[in-house]
């Protein structure tokens, strides 16, 4: 079984992040880069089909140099071997153009299941994986709770709204991993001296034959709204006093009740 688990790098979720003052972008000094967490569910459900049925993990990123060490975290965790899309003109691709990046990559080599992260929790958008099914000419499931294999096709669970919905899916798919799927596992400290000798292949534009430009464009990055300050209520001191004075300022000042 050839399996393929696509991952991003994105900023640590404890990161602070701060804007830059032209608002084109975050500042990026200081910050600790890691696996995005919901495609570290897509790895970690590989590895389990890989151990129960055989065959090979590739792990597959388009990004910056800095994006290597998120290969090798993958490899360090079990993938076989790694593909690294890697050019300045992916700097700011949106997600019909990581997507294509993705697709010229993965169609050159064997496929029976993709798996990627349901969103990246830097962009949140959630379009990659249903566009590289698209451009790829394959069926696709999303947020995906639980999954078996089936030989020519994998059953999986997709939560809907009060319910669950079972799919089965045939091969060649793919998937987008969601909470619940799995919990993944530590590299340790064999995998990680192991994954500094698993071959990684690093491919620009031209290696894979695409050209193109990002279609959807951050015009300006705005940082949220500082909070404002919070209100002590003191009323008479009693419970019933408070519990009075709260009402009274829910109703008349922030106008909820």
């Amino acid at each position: 079984m050839n399996i393929i688990a696509c991952i991003k790098q994105v900023p640590d979720t404890e990161a602070q992040i701060k804007v830059k003052p032209d608002g084109s972008g975050i500042e990026e000094g200081g910050i600790k880069w890691v696996m995005n967490p919901y495609d570290e569910f897509g790895v970690e459900e590989a590895l389990r089909l890989k151990e129960k049925n055989g065959g090979e993990v590739t792990v597959v990123s388009v990004g910056p140099q800095r994006a290597m060490e998120t290969i090798r975290t993958a490899l360090a965790m079990g993938a076989d071997k790694g593909i690294h899309v890697c050019d300045p003109v992916f700097d700011g691709a949106d997600a019909y153009a990581t997507a294509m990046a993705l697709a010229a990559a993965i169609k050159e080599i064997p496929h029976d299941i993709i798996f990627c992260g349901q969103r990246a929790i830097d962009d949140d958008s959630g379009q990659v994986g249903a566009i590289l099914a698209e451009l790829l000419g394959i069926p696709q499931v999303t947020v995906v709770t639980k999954l078996e294999f089936a030989g020519a096709a994998v059953k999986v669970i997709r939560p809907i709204e009060g319910a669950q919905l079972l799919i089965e899916c045939p091969l060649p798919c793919l998937v987008t991993a969601q909470k619940g799927l799995n919990e993944p596992r530590y590299a340790s400290l064999p995998g990680i001296m192991k994954a500094k000798k698993k071959p990684v292949e690093v491919k620009n534009a031209a290696a894979l034959g695409i050209t193109f430009a990002a279609n959807a464009k951050i015009s300006r990055f705005v940082p949220p709204p500082a909070r404002a300050a919070g209100k002590i209520i003191c009323a008479d001191g009693t419970p019933e006093g408070k519990a009075a004075e709260l009402a009274k300022l829910l109703r008349e000042e922030a106008k909820v009740i």
